[in-house]
């Protein structure tokens, strides 16, 4: 299994980095055609509005049709454009996973944070909610988790939905690829065995 990191801006290299000490093989994503060639995907953070400037018009049909067929992960600005529904203001998304999210809800990047959240019991995690760390960095909220959904991890003391998944498409609000904790992305890995192909 292949699994390709969109590396045209953010920290995608940190998620090569996690993603190969895990046993991944990982390529770099930099055209829309290399993503004919991999089994799954890692949306990185950045600035959503500027992933959608450097796609292009070709390469978010392209991006649209492969989150609709195989395993993708977004966080932070990955999560935004997965999303069905974009807020604060709103914006053009792929709508792989039904959930509505507001950009930069925590703050500014002055507002930057590391909270402890609960990794919940899940279908892609069998051990009763555990602590998490998370790094939060202008980090979007998600404000409605549709039917179909399923939260697989939690913050605060309202339990915000902080990672979910629906079907093949996981997404974190946080950035799991700055903590130590290897579990969100052993996670996603536990979503692309399930799905192979």
């Amino acid at each position: 299994m292949t699994i390709g990191v969109l590396a045209l801006q953010g920290d995608f290299d940190a998620h090569r980095r996690r993603l190969e000490e895990l046993g991944a093989e990982v390529v770099l994503v930099k055209k829309p055609e290399q993503l004919d060639a991999i089994d799954g995907l890692v949306i990185p953070g950045g600035e959503s509005g500027t992933f959608l400037k450097l796609l292009g018009q070709e390469g978010f049909e392209k991006l649209k049709q492969f989150v609709r067929l195989k395993p993708t992960f977004g966080t932070c600005a990955g999560a935004i454009l997965l999303a069905s529904e974009v807020e604060n203001p709103k914006q053009a998304g792929l709508g792989a996973i039904d959930i509505r999210i507001r950009r930069n809800a925590y703050g500014r990047q002055i507002d930057s944070s590391i909270r402890e959240g609960r990794l919940l019991q899940s279908s892609l995690h069998d051990r009763p909610g555990s602590a998490l760390e998370m790094v939060f960095i202008r980090a979007p909220r998600i404000e409605r988790v549709g039917s179909g959904v399923e939260v697989i991890a939690t913050e605060g003391k309202e339990n915000a939905p902080v990672a979910v998944r629906q079907g093949k498409v996981m997404a974190a609000t946080f950035h799991p690829e700055l903590s130590e904790d290897t579990r969100v992305h052993r996670a996603f890995l536990a979503l692309m065995e399930r799905y192979r192909s």
